[in-house]
């Protein structure tokens, strides 16, 4: 890693990063020269990736997190801040879906898990480290998102209701940022080539599905944007449609 890499010295935090879009997203940052911290709750497949990334000459470290439970989030954030005084990135990833029926069959604890994941863990992770962001006047904060955010998804209305959310909730928290200097963005994809929900995605022809390093390119272009502007959100599709 070189000095000249656009983002070194900057510390960027990828939640959701055991695997798919998320390890996909922290090796591209960490190729970039940020030092990348990963984090969700498969420790074991954490250490893969963290090894990759070193292994490929990048900087990384992981801590092992439920965002379901407010308490981890608080000490994750207090212990990044601590070790490393500040956060560059933020990269809500994580996320979980359903897509087995309608909204009516739906049980209270699958709604509640998803809604905590999908929508509660983004807000608490932007409460505790935009604070940090502001004091440092820089930092941006990517939100992946979902065309179901978009769009309606018969037998998927939680998992839709959850993006739909996210979008206005970060796209109000955008305009918060802004006189902060601190950007915020929403990258919302179609199928994506993962075992994410059903799966089903991982069966599709390389054009019937977007590849997780397509989504690490769109976040690699967002954090070296020039400092005067920023893209607030990105739609991304596969080539062939379904």
């Amino acid at each position: 890693m070189t000095q000249t890499s656009p983002l070194t010295g900057q510390i960027a935090v990828v939640t959701g990063a055991s695997r798919g879009i998320g390890a996909a997203i922290a090796r591209k940052l960490a190729s970039l020269g940020a030092h990348t911290v990963l984090t969700a709750r498969n420790q074991d497949q954490l250490d893969k990736i963290v090894a990759q990334i070193t292994a490929a000459g990048g900087h990384a470290e992981s801590h092992p997190c439920d965002l379901a439970e407010p308490t981890q989030i608080d000490t994750l954030a207090r212990l990044i801040l601590e070790t490393h005084g500040r956060c560059d990135i933020l990269v809500n990833n994580a996320g979980v879906g359903w897509f087995e029926g309608p909204l009516h069959t739906t049980p209270l604890e699958d709604w509640d898990q998803l809604l905590a994941i999908n929508l509660r863990a983004p807000y608490l992770l932007l409460r505790a480290f935009a604070p940090a962001m502001i004091a440092a006047q820089r930092g941006h904060i990517i939100n992946i998102s979902s065309l179901a955010g978009k769009n309606p998804v018969p037998n998927a209305a939680a998992y839709a209701a959850s993006k739909w959310g996210l979008n206005g909730l970060m796209i109000s928290a955008a305009e918060e940022l802004r006189q902060h200097r601190v950007r915020v963005s929403l990258v919302a994809p179609g199928t994506v080539r993962t075992e994410f929900g059903s799966g089903q995605s991982s069966q599709k022809s390389a054009l019937g599905a977007i590849q997780p390093n397509d989504i690490a390119a769109i976040v690699a272009l967002l954090v070296t944007q020039a400092d005067e502007s920023f893209i607030s959100e990105v739609l991304i599709r596969p080539t062939l449609k379904k």
